[in-house]
């Protein structure tokens, strides 16, 4: 199959984010995570003692699927729910020591495969690019987080 031709501004930056998302994807993979999983791992080391809702919302996905993904996650040791004192109903959800080291560094990956994306721009180049995008940027919608 022939890679298409990426001749827009758009194409080209898609093709910028596409190879963003894969050194992120690649990173989750090498250690035997999915996206999903990966993210609610870092989520919660951020976030300890979330609510399984919280993890649905961020996600924008059901109760039942934040509930199977975490299930996953028990099994391998990487994440624990504890019950609220007073509140036996109420869960808190936790990455446990195992689950926050196998997401740290993912920060550091993404950094390095940014530099290896810029790299073939100098300074003065790389400020001009980020104040054009800042330009193009100012006045679309913001993204949600929920």
């Amino acid at each position: 199959m022939d890679t298409p031709e990426l001749t827009s501004t758009l194409d080209l930056m898609r093709w910028v984010g596409w190879a963003q998302r894969k050194a992120g994807e690649d990173w989750v993979r090498e250690r035997d995570l999915s996206f999903e999983q990966a993210f609610a791992l870092g989520y919660l080391v951020r976030n300890p003692g979330a609510i399984q809702r919280d993890l649905a919302q961020i996600t924008r996905t059901s109760a039942a699927s934040v509930s199977s993904l975490l299930q996953g996650l028990e099994r391998r040791g990487l994440v624990e729910r504890r019950t609220e004192r007073g509140d036996e109903r109420s869960k808190r959800v936790h990455a446990t020591p195992a689950g926050a080291e196998l997401v740290a560094g993912f920060d550091t990956a993404m950094a390095a495969s940014d530099e290896t994306i810029l790299s073939p721009l100098d300074e003065s180049e790389r400020a001009t690019l980020h104040a054009l995008l800042q330009k193009i940027t100012a006045e679309l919608p913001r993204p949600t987080r929920s």
